[in-house]
Order: C-alpha cells, then sequence, then structure tokens
C-alpha cells in the first residue's frame, strides 16, 4: 500500500508540471484572475479542467484486485482491474476556482471519459467525480473567494472527494468482496494523494494571483511616479512643449517603440519609431486616433495599418484618452513592438497613466481659474489646488500601491473626485448637502488613510436632508479645520464627528473634534479675519462664514465652542423649508437676506 502511495506521489508530479505549464499561457493567466466571466469563458474553464481531470486517469496506475499486481499508462481496463489515479484533481479545481456549475461540467466531462474505460468500478468512479466537482463547487459558493483558493481547504476538498469515490465504489461496485480488497489497497494512497495534490495545484494557481499582484502594484508605483514626474510640465495645460517633454519622458521608463500626444485634431508631439513621418502641429493621420477623440473610449490596435505610410513600422498600439471635466480634450498613445506587449496588466497601466494625467490636465485648468479670477477672492480660492495636499495624497497612495493596490485605486477614485468637485466650485456658487458630504468623505477617505488608525471619522446624518442647499465648499473647509489644525498632532483615538440634524425650521449641521482645541481669543479672530490653511482648498472659517451670510441671508447661525485640550465644535445653523409633494418631503435652504 505505501509503495502505491509513493507511486502516486510520483505520478502526481505530472498533474502539477501541466498546471504550471497552462498558468505560463497569457490567457489561462488572464482566465484564472478575473473573478467575473461568461458563460464561454466558464465552458473554457470546463474543458481545461476536464481534460486535467482525463490526464490524470491515464496518468494513474493499473491495479489488478486478485493478484495486486500493478501497472501504469491504463489505457483500458478489463474486468477486474481499477485505477489509482488523481482524476478528482483536476474537478475538485474546476469546482473551487469557478463554481458548482464549472465542477459539475469538468466532473462530467473526466467521469464520462472514465466510464468508458470500463473497469469493474467505471460506474462507481465516473459518478463520484461528477459529485466531486459539485462540493468542490459548493465550497466555492459558501465561503469567500480567498477562502476557497487555501491549500488547506483544497486539501480537505481533494481527501473528502477521494473517501466520497471510495464509499460510492463500497456501494455500487460487484462484487462487494472485490471492492472492498480494492478500497484497502487504494483507499489511503489515493485519499493522502489527491489530497495533497488539490493543495499543490492551489498553491500553483495562488502564484499566479500574486505574480499579477505585484505585476499591478509595480505597475501602479510605476504610474504614480511618471505622473508626479510630469505635474510641472502641465501646470500650463496640454501644449505641444508639455506633450513632448511628457512623450520623451515616458519613453525612457515603457517599454515601447514611440509615445506620441494629441489635441482633438493634430499631433502635439511624437517620439521613437516613425517621427520621420509623425510630424508635431501635422493632422492627426490615424482613423483609431480619431474615433478615440470621437467616443472617449480606450482602444488597442493590433495587425493594422495606423497611418497612410506604407513604409511606417507602426502597427500595434494603445491608445488612450486625455480628458478634462469628461470631456475628452486629447490622446496619450504608446506603440508597441509585439502582441505580447498588449497585455491587460500595460492596458491598465495605460489607463491609469492618462486617468492621472487628465487629472493633472483639470488641476493645470484649476491654476488657469486662479490666475484668471484674481480679483474675485472667493472664486479664486474656489479653483486653488495646493500642491502639499496633492503631494501628501499622492505619497500615501504610492505607500499603498504595493501592500494593497485594490484601497490606492480607491484611494484614487477618491482624489480625483475631491479635486473634480474642488473644480467644479469655481464655476458654482451653491450644491445640495448630499454632493457636500461626498466632497468631506472623499477628502477624509485620503486623510484617513495618511494616519491609518490613529483617525476616526463618525457620521450621524438624519434622512430628508440630501436636497439642503448650501454654498459650494461649505463643510470641506470645516472638516479640513478639523483635520488640520484641530487634530494637528494627530495620536491614536482622534476623532470626527460629523452631524446633520433638524432644529425646527433649521438645519443643524455640526463638525467636532477631539483635539488640542483653541482659547476664546482664536476662536474669536477665526471669526473676524481671513485665516487661510496652508493645504487642502485653501479656504478658511472667515470665508465659509462670509459666503453663507451673502447667499443665504442673516438668518444664518455659526458658531465655535472650544477649550483647550477638549476640543473643538463648529455649528452652522441653515433655514430650510418643507413641501409636501406628492407623499414626499422636499428640503431646501431658504434663499435672500432674511
Amino acid at each position: 500500500m505505501w509503495e502505491l502511495c509513493l507511486s502516486m506521489l510520483e505520478r502526481l508530479g505530472i498533474i502539477v508540471m501541466v498546471a504550471f505549464l497552462f498558468t505560463r499561457l497569457p490567457y489561462f493567466r488572464r482566465l484564472i484572475y478575473h473573478q467575473e466571466v461568461n458563460w464561454m469563458q466558464r465552458l473554457i474553464i470546463m474543458v481545461i479542467f476536464g481534460i486535467f481531470g482525463i490526464v490524470g486517469t491515464y496518468t494513474g496506475l493499473t491495479v489488478r484486485v486478485e493478484t495486486f499486481e500493478v501497472s501504469k499508462w491504463a489505457w483500458s481496463l478489463k474486468e477486474g482491474e481499477a485505477l489509482a489515479n488523481s482524476r478528482v484533481i483536476g474537478v475538485v479545481i474546476a469546482g473551487l476556482l469557478g463554481g458548482w456549475q464549472v465542477g459539475l461540467g469538468a466532473g462530467l466531462i473526466a467521469g464520462v471519459h472514465r466510464l468508458f474505460l470500463g473497469g469493474f468500478t467505471a460506474v462507481a468512479c465516473g459518478v463520484s467525480t461528477i459529485i466531486a466537482g459539485g462540493i468542490a463547487g459548493i465550497v466555492h459558493h459558501r465561503k469567500k473567494r480567498a477562502f476557497a483558493l487555501s491549500p488547506k481547504v483544497a486539501l480537505v476538498v481533494g481527501m473528502a472527494a477521494e473517501a466520497l469515490q471510495m464509499l460510492v465504489i463500497l456501494l455500487v461496485a460487484k462484487p462487494f468482496g472485490r471492492a472492498w480488497l480494492l478500497v484497502e489497497e487504494i483507499g489511503i494512497p489515493m485519499i493522502v494523494a489527491n489530497g495533497l495534490g488539490s493543495a499543490i495545484f492551489i498553491l500553483v494557481i495562488r502564484n499566479v494571483f500574486q505574480e499579477e499582484e505585484k505585476a499591478g502594484a509595480v505597475q501602479a508605483e510605476k504610474a504614480m511616479r511618471l505622473a508626479e514626474a510630469t505635474v510641472h510640465h502641465l501646470r500650463n495645460g496640454l501644449t505641444p512643449q508639455s506633450a513632448k517633454a511628457i512623450c520623451e519622458l515616458f519613453i525612457k521608463e515603457v517599454p515601447s517603440v514611440a509615445v506620441a500626444v494629441t489635441d482633438r485634431t493634430r499631433i502635439l508631439a511624437h517620439v521613437g519609431a516613425g517621427s520621420d513621418h509623425h510630424l508635431a502641429n501635422e493632422p492627426i493621420q490615424t482613423e483609431t486616433t480619431r474615433q478615440v477623440v470621437e467616443t472617449g473610449e480606450m482602444l488597442i490596435v493590433r495587425d493594422r495599418v495606423i497611418c497612410h505610410d506604407p513604409h511606417c513600422p507602426l502597427h500595434k498600439a494603445i491608445i488612450a484618452p486625455l480628458k478634462r471635466k469628461d470631456e475628452t480634450i486629447g490622446t496619450l498613445k504608446f506603440y508597441f513592438q509585439s502582441e505580447a506587449d498588449l497585455s491587460s496588466i500595460t492596458f491598465e497601466f495605460v489607463k491609469g497613466l492618462s486617468s492621472l494625467l487628465s487629472l493633472q490636465l483639470e488641476i493645470a485648468e484649476a491654476e488657469k481659474y486662479y490666475q484668471l479670477m484674481k480679483e474675485a477672492q472667493i472664486k479664486a480660492l474656489h479653483a486653488q489646488v495646493h500642491p502639499h495636499f496633492l503631494f501628501n495624497a499622492l505619497n500615501t497612495i504610492v505607500s499603498c500601491v504595493r501592500i494593497d493596490p485594490n484601497r490606492a485605486r480607491q484611494l484614487l477614485v477618491s482624489l480625483a473626485y475631491y479635486f473634480r468637485k474642488n473644480l467644479a466650485s469655481a464655476t458654482e456658487m451653491l450644491s445640495t448637502l448630499e454632493e457636500e458630504i461626498r466632497h468631506v468623505k472623499a477628502y477624509l477617505t485620503i486623510e484617513e488613510a495618511r494616519f491609518q488608525d490613529k483617525l476616526r471619522v463618525r457620521y450621524e446624518i438624519e434622512e430628508g436632508f440630501e436636497q439642503v442647499t448650501l454654498p459650494t465648499m461649505t463643510l470641506q473647509p470645516l472638516v479640513e479645520n478639523a483635520v488640520k489644525h484641530g487634530l494637528k498632532y494627530m495620536k491614536k483615538g482622534s476623532e470626527i464627528v460629523i452631524s446633520v440634524k433638524a432644529d425646527g425650521d433649521m438645519v443643524k449641521i455640526t463638525v467636532s473634534d477631539n483635539g488640542k482645541g483653541m482659547t476664546e481669543e482664536q476662536v474669536s479672530q477665526l471669526l473676524r479675519t481671513p485665516v487661510t490653511s496652508q493645504q487642502g482648498a485653501g479656504i478658511g472659517l472667515y470665508n465659509v462664514y462670509e459666503r453663507m451670510k451673502s447667499l443665504l441671508g442673516d438668518e444664518v447661525r455659526f458658531a465655535i465652542v472650544s477649550a483647550k485640550g477638549k476640543g473643538t465644535t463648529v455649528q452652522l445653523i441653515v433655514p430650510y423649508k418643507k413641501e409636501e409633494k406628492e407623499g414626499y418631503t422636499v428640503a431646501y435652504a431658504s434663499h435672500g437676506r432674511g
């Protein structure tokens, strides 16, 4: 029995080798990595793991029950013969990876094949193979994906599936005496070998995930580094000079044969192969670029004529839109030499890079607004974007990309929304309380990431006030003041509470912190003079108070309660009216000067 166990473990190496070879294929790696797959991809997974099961059958050992003779490479079985095999590994992995449909499908393929091989256990082995796929699929659906892809879980499920097969053989295979002798001889070796094989197989699969995540983290870090390097180039917007500087930087860092930047109608810069006829300030030559400009969607070009020059060496490219306020203003193009360069990782890298450049273009637009509206202090403050906050946010995201790429992506989304709201406030005088809360949450998401477990944010918001109208950029400065000044020396246990509650015919909005607090003189000064922040949006409490009075009238009440060493509470009370319309309540701030 133990000799058989060693032989089974030796054969197991073949299955693991096949699994490793398959994971080297780019398409198979993408198929495994994506959690959501369509029916065609599910069918492909079924077939692949069904074939794994068939390979496990053919690499099994033929056992003659009466004599216990063992032979290799079974192509068909005679009466009195059975297989000690690793068929169940592929089926169990299919279920753990793809769910019960995939598990049953792979089990059906491998099970039906086993049925036609013959032998007195053909029916029992075929049926138990299908059941094993279903059991593994149930584990996939009942537990989280990370749990289902645990080697320990695979070990237990693999051993359980093989133990079930032994039980089915005893119940179904005839005669019973022969079935008992077979299970006695091959039961333990198959249970141990297939359990270990399933665990090793999962380790191979997990290696694929870890490699993809590591590559994604490296690419995200590179994108952030390149984005930081381009900040000063884009301060004046998208110009031929800034475009050329960006192209020269990118072609050194990204394995491409050429890089180009265009606006909506012409080439701004082209560096690398094809630069002899892809000239700056010339009209866009390719239909694919015009398509990206019109649709605003990324495009991969594979083996197509990219320009009208018959000798042009550029045939493969990834083209990404450059946007400002959701409007496509140009494109970023990377040209590649081979098909292998057009991977999903490269695609996501270019996508992230174009998003960051678009964000920088929006920041540049904000700077432009600031210069154009110097005389209008409030609007200038709206449009102003302090680089300190951006750099702090970028540094926080860079620190996340290696250890938690998903959180880094979430922080990028919050950062993009934060700046879009800042830019929109340059032209919008009013916004809703719901929009203000979203803006604050985007800001605090970044700050919480910066200070990790030191900062806790609590929201106490009553329903029904989402549409209350406030001057744009009202809440964010209050929260920023709490973070930058109230909690200046951040320590564990620091907390900010944001509260929105009804107070008669008024809405009471409160921002509290448990920080260092202020003296009475400092509190009094805040409402008398325009003190601005050195970071963030740059709008002080004085500015908030003055704008509230200007836009909503003298009924607005603004109060600051603070005690040294105990924290600060900023309270804003806004008048509002309710109207019943067709069964629902509409709440909005009353405008005018009282």
